[in-house]
């Protein structure tokens, strides 16, 4: 049985935890709110720009010739994958759902024949994937370290994309990340960047969409839009991905707390019960020593 001591320590260590705990959930909740609202601005941009896409490919669909960030190489073989995660835990399953879905995918791909290239965001994803896959990683990027994203580096990232797309070094590129729900919601999913994917709900608004004449032609618009579009969707994902690992760790920090404050009831409750043993004990020791004599 533990001393009262022990047991004070560890009732002690246990508040201390609380503590921490709970003010890393204020914390997350005050970045939360910044970040969804940066997350859900970015959204409509991010959509009126695939539907302005839509829209150009459109006029273009069947052409040769036409930009690798349109349509790719042509090829099937060569796949890079590009997970983000956070440069921090803490933040309950949201990095290892995004690891866990890059780990399938990449033994989905290679069931197929595929090659498969990595190019991680976030050091908890990039620390994992270097120890299970070390071999397909071209190289590891860290994030942002819970710190406001810029536009600066998505750009950056999207620029070394396009540059690679047009060395012809892969076939395809996808994201894979957290789309922010909610606080308690973060669900793992994957966008196509190269070649250019568009939702279905896009493609629809584009062929009921009218007719627009655009100057100049868009072969020239292509050029233009197709790399700030490549920025623009990795910036929108980022910002989820932030959101998402705040959200994450706001509830994880929240049931952190939640837990301790049980574990500080047990711990008192057991702390009061030896106390009571010990001085009844104490007690039918001196009633005892009093009777014989």
């Amino acid at each position: 049985m533990a001393s009262l001591k022990d047991l004070r320590a560890r009732i002690g260590s246990v508040k201390s935890t609380r503590k921490i705990t709970s003010a890393m959930k204020m914390v997350a909740a005050a970045k939360l709110r910044r970040a969804q609202t940066r997350a859900e601005a970015a959204r409509p941009y991010a959509a009126a720009m695939r539907r302005m896409l839509a829209e150009l490919g459109a006029g273009t669909r069947g052409q040769s010739g036409l930009p690798t960030l349109l349509a790719g190489t042509g090829n099937d073989r060569v796949h890079l994958l590009i997970p983000i995660t956070s440069d921090r835990g803490l933040a309950g399953g949201f990095n290892a759902n995004v690891n866990r879905k890059t780990r399938d995918l990449i033994g989905q791909l290679q069931a197929e024949g595929k090659t498969v290239r990595l190019l991680p965001v976030g050091r908890k994803g990039g620390d994992y994937l270097m120890r299970e896959f070390s071999d397909l990683i071209l190289d590891k990027i860290h994030g942002s370290g819970g710190k406001e994203i810029p536009f600066s580096a998505a750009a950056e990232l999207g620029e070394r994309i396009a540059a690679m797309a047009e060395k012809g070094e892969f076939d395809v590129c996808t994201l894979v990340y957290n789309r922010f729900q909610n606080v308690m919601s973060q669900t793992p999913t994957t966008m196509q960047l190269i070649p250019l994917a568009l939702p279905a709900n896009d493609v629809a608004a584009s062929a009921d969409a009218p007719v627009y004449e655009f100057e100049p032609g868009e072969e020239e618009l292509l050029s233009s839009l197709l790399p700030r579009n490549l920025q623009v969707q990795i910036y929108a994902t980022l910002l989820e991905s932030a959101a998402g690992e705040q959200g994450a760790r706001m509830t994880a920090m929240d049931n952190a707390t939640r837990n301790a404050g049980k574990a500080i009831d047990r711990l008192t409750l057991k702390y009061n019960r030896t106390r009571q043993t010990n001085i009844t004990n104490e007690l039918i020791e001196i009633i005892s020593g009093a009777q014989a004599l």
